[in-house]
């Protein structure tokens, strides 16, 4: 009985020692954090690239491109890209429009006036947001919005309308009367 237990574990040593050798093929892949000198190999990190990350394209075309200076007067169609601040004259004096996230198929947006602050968000494909600034205030209202129709312009207020794109690219369209 003993020799039967010897010769059962001397093949369980040589099936695990064969397991391995299958296995491993002779060298030990998973260790990546050899020290030096010890004989393991090392992979090595896939070369960095130097140049800059490519600018989304964006999903539409607008009248005025990227030129975020068009806006100046109040009245453009712009694709945004990043966060950015515009300046304007608004209905109640100085306004600020600072775009503060654009994702894909996400925009929001922040609108300060003299006469106080108005905010607006959207997600998903084909959704947006209008904000109608005036002298006596502004109001928002966001959901579906088609941007290849562009704002009507209203008496005496500067109607903005931000609308999400596909690819991190979002449409702003500003327009005054």
């Amino acid at each position: 009985m003993r020799a039967r237990s010897v010769r059962t574990g001397a093949v369980a040593a040589l099936l695990a020692a064969a397991a391995l050798t299958a296995c491993g093929g002779g060298q030990d892949n998973a260790d990546d954090t050899a020290a030096p000198g010890d004989g393991k190999t090392k992979s090595s990190p896939a070369p960095a690239t130097s140049s800059p990350p490519a600018k989304p394209s964006p999903s539409f075309t607008a009248a005025d491109g990227d030129d975020l200076d068009a806006c100046k007067d109040a009245d453009c169609e712009v694709t945004v890209s990043e966060p950015v601040t515009i300046r304007f004259k608004g209905p109640a004096g100085p306004t600020t429009l600072s775009v503060t996230e654009v994702a894909r198929n996400k925009v929001e947006y922040t609108v300060k006036s003299d006469n106080g602050r108005s905010s607006g968000g959207a997600t998903g494909p084909g959704q947006g947001c209008l904000t109608v600034l005036r002298s006596t205030g502004s109001g928002n209202t966001c959901g579906g919005v088609s941007p290849d129709t562009a704002p009507s312009p209203q008496p005496d207020a500067v109607v903005i309308q931000m609308t999400t794109g596909p690819t991190s690219t979002a449409l702003l369209q500003i327009v005054s009367k």
